[in-house]
């Protein structure tokens, strides 16, 4: 069988910190420019965005995921915050029910994009739930969903009834009223380690995990994208939060993604994952 073909079985993502070996990213349009900055941060630039996931889109490339980049549609602000939309477990994606009304089209949307990239559709989201994939992290056999001003119970607990049949433990964990989702906050470096804003977040809901903790200052580079046990990207304008990875053994990859975190979309928050190892 060839690599090729084993990325269309079914066999997605066989454990959430395998290899990274199939992402799919959502291309930003001119509205990124109308998304709400973070204070005290300029507003993002469509062509410097459109580089920087670019470099993110190389990057993977370079350690051999299977990268797909689709131009986005409509004039959603957070296209590129892909995740959002969808969980993809070993058997099929989880579609999610965004928050924000002008990015909710974007779960239904990658629905048809999926049966075109032959993932299979694993459960939903109904209205009037609500829940967003930055607010869902898997690690270990655990599915974290963070408990915040963006999300309703019912999504929630539809979530973790999902997460259930896939042989996951659902964990809430409640946000602070500031924080724009746990991707924000908290990253995942292997089956049993967390990158994490303690500031953000009940961190007694992460018992049983080692955490690496960031400095004030540098919450948001919590938000790193797994590429396989103790092997991470992060955003590059987060150094502290790089060294303390590194002196705990992770592998970091660092990328300037500065206009995606200006408007507080972190480095998990742009790759679906398609196909793990």
């Amino acid at each position: 069988m060839t690599e090729t073909q084993a990325h269309y079985g079914p066999r997605l993502n066989a454990r959430p910190t395998g290899s990274l070996r199939r992402a799919l990213l959502v291309a930003p349009t001119v509205a990124v420019e109308d998304a709400r900055p973070l204070q005290g941060e300029p507003n993002a630039v469509l062509s410097r965005a459109l580089s920087q996931l670019d470099v993110l889109a190389k990057t993977l490339r370079f350690f051999a995921v299977d990268v797909t980049v689709l131009a986005a549609e409509g004039n959603d602000p957070y296209s590129s915050a892909a995740a959002d939309a969808a969980i993809v477990f070993e058997d099929g994606a989880a579609i999610l029910r965004p928050s924000a009304l002008p990015h909710r089209p974007l779960a239904a949307w990658l629905e048809q994009q999926f049966e075109t990239l032959d993932v299979p559709i694993a459960g939903h989201i109904a209205a009037p739930g609500l829940l967003d994939g930055s607010d869902v992290l898997l690690a270990g056999r655990t599915a974290f969903i963070g408990a915040g001003a963006r999300s309703n119970s019912l999504g929630r607990t539809g979530f973790a009834q999902i997460a259930r049949a896939h042989g996951f433990t659902p964990v809430e964990v409640a946000l602070a009223p500031a924080v724009a989702s746990l991707r924000s906050v908290m990253g995942v470096c292997s089956d049993d380690t967390l990158v994490v804003a303690p500031r953000g977040l009940d961190a007694s809901a992460l018992r049983g995990f080692k955490t690496i903790v960031t400095d004030i200052g540098e919450d948001r580079g919590a938000g790193v994208l797994n590429l396989g046990d103790h092997h991470v990207l992060a955003d590059v304008r987060f150094p502290t939060v790089i060294n303390a990875l590194r002196k705990n053994g992770i592998t970091v990859e660092a990328i300037d993604l500065y206009d995606f975190g200006r408007v507080a979309i972190t480095p998990s928050m742009l790759v679906v994952d398609l196909k793990r190892t």
